[in-house]
């Protein structure tokens, strides 16, 4: 099974304006099938960043070096391309050098293939990232009766491409996964000084997923200090494992100001930490995977319609709260997730008293509207 990625058109626009495309996200993905897909019908050069005389070679090159490296191809394909240590600068030369030739980059590290072409690259690149499989690519390749009949397994093993196509062995697949690559980019860089701390954390933060996280108490839990704690959540969000959501606050003292909600990019990588792969017939989190799906899915859907939106959700001292919050052009949007469509609820007084926002539930009969 073979997905088209909506992230497709995007690419295929910007493909003609001269700058270097950024592809970044996490590992197994399909970061290099939609690249192979976007050059498919053209003659390009692949180079893969993970061969080790790809990376001497585009280490430090010369402007002579990268044009015999080169030839005549128009495009260039750099996969894994945050292995090459000077990658920023290379990319730079051939972006001002050869400005006929248009250079894709994809890396599945964030913190080490945007921070390595930041500089050399301000105003010549443009970046996109993509995720596992989103809700409207799987619906759109397997038809709404048939995802609609497995939403229920997608909240338990996820949305990476290997574990969808591959149903019969899932769950060994998961696991591997996860075991193999999960944490391949945070600990290749060598700043993880305790290893077994960042394995505890994320079972830490699996279970509190899309509860609001106190860094002082997962400090006192695992005898590490808060600034290790806090550096560690930052190597995770960036290496594409987990992302944090903020509060919403504007007017009212009691509200809640500083706390962070922590969520998983993967629904499956979440529940293997926690190793629970069972139905979510017999589970007890099945508020928390519907959460957590949601909030994944309005994501991608932002990100690969090119909608930018402040995210938050809000709560009181009283406990009072909105689980999602979206904030686009001065308007303000409150939704409430709940998995049971005849669940009731009422945004909170003080919230409807003090600002202007639309309020709406979301549930599994109407969800499909807030994924677009």
């Amino acid at each position: 099974m073979k997905f088209d990625r909506i992230h497709l058109k995007s690419l295929s626009s910007n493909l003609k304006n001269g700058k270097v495309i950024l592809l970044i996200g996490p590992r197994q993905v399909g970061k290099t099938t939609l690249i192979q897909d976007l050059l498919s019908n053209k003659d390009f050069l692949f180079l893969d960043g993970d061969d080790p005389t790809v990376r001497q070679i585009l280490d430090t090159p010369n402007t002579l070096q990268i044009k015999s490296i080169l030839g005549n191809k128009q495009y260039v394909f750099i996969d894994e391309a945050q292995r090459i240590k000077n990658i920023g600068l290379t990319a730079k030369i051939i972006h001002d050098q050869f400005p006929e030739v248009r250079l894709i980059l994809s890396g599945s590290s964030s913190f080490e293939l945007s921070g390595l072409t930041q500089e050399p690259l301000t105003g010549r690149k443009r970046t996109f990232h993509l995720y596992p499989i989103s809700w409207s690519e799987f619906e759109n390749q397997v038809g709404y009766l048939a995802a609609t009949q497995d939403l229920p397994n997608r909240l338990v093993y996820g949305f990476y491409p290997e574990i969808i196509t591959h149903v019969g062995d899932q769950e060994n697949l998961l696991y591997e996964l996860t075991e193999s690559y999960l944490y391949k980019d945070v600990l290749a860089l060598g700043i993880i000084k305790k290893q077994d701390v960042i394995f505890r954390l994320l079972q830490m933060l699996a279970f509190q997923m899309g509860s609001e996280v106190s860094y002082n108490e997962l400090s006192r839990a695992l005898q590490v200090d808060v600034k290790t704690i806090i550096s560690y959540i930052d190597l995770l969000e960036q290496a594409f494992v987990i992302y944090r959501l903020g509060t919403f606050s504007r007017n009212l003292r009691k509200e809640i100001k500083t706390n962070k909600k922590i969520y998983f990019y993967d629904n499956g990588v979440r529940n293997v930490l926690i190793k629970n792969l069972q139905p979510i017939s017999v589970r007890t989190d099945i508020g928390a995977l519907w959460e957590n799906f949601l909030m994944t899915e309005r994501m991608k859907y932002l990100e690969y319609n090119g909608i930018r939106a402040n995210r938050y959700f809000w709560r009181t001292k009283y406990q009072q709260e909105i689980d999602y919050i979206e904030e686009k052009d001065g308007g303000l949007k409150a939704f409430e997730f709940k998995w049971n469509p005849d669940a009731k609820w009422s945004p909170p007084s003080s919230f409807k008293e003090t600002y202007n926002a639309d309020f709406k539930i979301i549930h599994r009969d109407n969800f499909r509207e807030f994924l677009g």
